[in-house]
């Protein structure tokens, strides 16, 4: 995806900014986010536009008012790229929504990539109250990563003590770039419960690949393991 889109200026990186924060934060799961990368993204937003205001404001301006400025800007313009690319990927997500957004719209139809083949490898590292830490690989491969030509991944979540075999009945809970990463289950959850989880790869296309096999944990208790299919 061209990194282009995003205004050079101060100023104009404010304006894209608070439209794309705002329109995110409105209905994040129009764009393939969830509620927390919206308000993670809000945050930084808002430490970039108190910065800014600093370092323009005549009084207040010096060498390390602009420094704080120059230091807010870089995590945002990552952030804003990291879930641009996930945005992006959103099958649903229509040239309306990325013009809205700020987004690039492709003008010209690259060459097709074929949807991901394997289904990814899901491991429960760790299981800490409610959270619980995981990691996705690439099949016969003992590194993180992604396979070749898959932009990231769809994550599912289901409470109870067996994984229905419609994907419906689960819980979605975000598409993500990285291979590590927490899932955080609502309070509503009682500890000590069996949950499962389940993902699939997707290409820079958002085509969708093959579900890897559920893997079961048990929240503030061990963790499980990949069932037989």
């Amino acid at each position: 995806m061209p990194t282009d889109f995003l205004p050079s200026r101060d100023a104009d990186l404010l304006a894209w900014s608070a439209n794309y924060s705002a329109l995110i934060s409105a209905t994040p799961t129009a764009f393939g986010l969830v509620a927390g990368q919206a308000t993670t993204y809000a945050a930084l937003h808002a430490s970039f536009a108190s910065a800014l205001a600093t370092a323009t404001e005549p009084t207040t301006r010096t060498r390390g008012t602009i420094a704080a400025k120059n230091a807010a800007r870089t995590p945002l313009r990552a952030s804003a790229r990291d879930l641009a690319r996930i945005i992006q990927a959103f099958p649903t997500l229509t040239n309306e929504q990325r013009i809205n957004l700020g987004l690039t719209v492709r003008d010209v139809e690259p060459s097709p990539i074929n949807p991901p083949t394997e289904t990814p490898v899901l491991e429960v590292v760790a299981a800490i109250g409610r959270t619980l830490k995981v990691k996705l690989r690439a099949i016969d491969s003992d590194r993180r990563g992604k396979p070749e030509g898959v932009a990231g991944a769809t994550l599912f979540s289901f409470v109870g003590t067996a994984p229905p075999a419609d994907i419906s009945q689960w819980k979605f809970e975000g598409s993500i770039t990285r291979t590590t990463f927490d899932v955080e289950f609502a309070p509503t959850v009682p500890a000590g419960s069996q949950v499962w989880l389940t993902a699939f790869w997707f290409s820079p296309r958002a085509q969708s690949g093959p579900a890897c096999t559920p893997v079961t944990a048990y929240l503030a208790g061990g963790v499980g393991v990949s069932l037989a299919a």
